[in-house]
């Protein structure tokens, strides 16, 4: 069961790069939908947590900081940067390059944190550096500039997100973590996303869902709902559920499937199709993901931070994943 949770969780991770390009195609702004998105998913585990666990809405003034912190640089910044990043890349390759966040993490393990990392990180290195450049095929610079640093501005606060929430897995629920971050991460947008230029009318207005579903039209609330539930509460609720039977490592390979189903959705739906030099570089990049996934050999977890985080890629080990989920 924990490999058909991390798949499922993979599938509608994948599956929500497309729908993302669509919502912000029918009229709403990155900051805008990812205000949406991190608020939806704050009120659906709030929710949960009144049924399941009250006592995870008292949190002391030092954890109360450690959620900010990891709300407005783990999640309002990497939604956001991933939202503007699929508007100029292919949903695919702006995945691809997010999961570079992998790769780092093992990186810092091994260079900052003094982890033991086992050779094969040398590998994966060599195969994403070589993979990318098939990727974004460099003799050609085909990739919009800015696409690509906001892709990997996603990356690196996916890194953020992995380094800070390993080391925080004892205090508290992983359902209590997201509420507190995703509320974090609402209150910063409230400020930023311009939220008040919408008008109710707004969310009724029907649009095409594009590529092969261009004789489809649906208002616009219908994808944005998608995107709140499917795309982001229930992924990360199904992440949690496979961290319950599986380890960290197993979780972690099967999760990076989700650039696979991120580029077939995307070829199916939106019609972004690559060349063959560009799908063996993905492969590439890929196998080095996922290399560095299973290079680092041990961690050390400060139970003194201890917090837990919800993402794509399952980070703490299944005995350390405890309350409600």
């Amino acid at each position: 069961m924990g490999y058909v949770y991390a798949l499922l969780a993979a599938l509608l991770f994948g599956a929500n790069g497309s729908v993302t390009k669509v919502v912000m195609e029918a009229g709403l702004s990155a900051t805008q939908l990812t205000q949406f998105r991190v608020l939806g998913t704050a009120v659906i585990s709030g929710l949960l947590l009144l049924v399941l666990d009250r006592s995870a809405f008292r949190l002391n003034r030092r954890q109360l900081i450690v959620m900010a912190i990891l709300g407005v640089l783990g999640v309002a910044l990497l939604q956001a940067a991933y939202a503007a990043a699929v508007q100029l890349l292919p949903v695919g390759i702006a995945l691809l390059l997010e999961y570079l966040a992998v790769l780092m993490v093992a990186v810092i393990a091994f260079f900052f944190l003094k982890e033991r990392v086992r050779s094969r990180l040398w590998v994966a290195i060599g195969c994403v550096l070589a993979g990318l450049a098939l990727v974004a095929e460099v003799w050609a610079s085909r990739l919009d500039p800015l696409g690509v640093i906001l892709a990997l501005t996603a990356a690196a606060a996916l890194t953020i997100y992995f380094l800070v929430g390993e080391r925080q897995v004892q205090a508290t629920s992983p359902l209590a973590v997201a509420f507190w971050t995703m509320t974090a991460a609402s209150v910063f947008w409230a400020f930023l996303s311009g939220w008040w230029t919408l008008q109710p009318s707004d969310f009724l207005t029907v649009s095409s869902l594009g590529g092969a579903l261009a004789d489809v039209s649906v208002p616009l609330w219908v994808p944005l709902a998608w995107n709140v539930v499917l795309g982001s509460f229930a992924p990360f609720f199904l992440s949690f559920l496979a961290l319950r039977h599986l380890s960290a490592t197993a979780a972690g390979v099967v999760a990076a499937s989700e650039v696979i189903f991120a580029f077939l959705v995307a070829w199916l739906w939106l019609g972004e199709e690559l060349g063959t030099v560009q799908l063996v570089g993905a492969a590439v990049v890929l196998a080095g993901i996922v290399l560095a996934q299973t290079a680092r050999a041990g961690k050390v977890v400060d139970a003194d931070l201890a917090l837990d985080i919800p993402g794509p890629v399952a980070v703490p080990r299944r005995s350390d994943v405890g309350g409600a989920a």
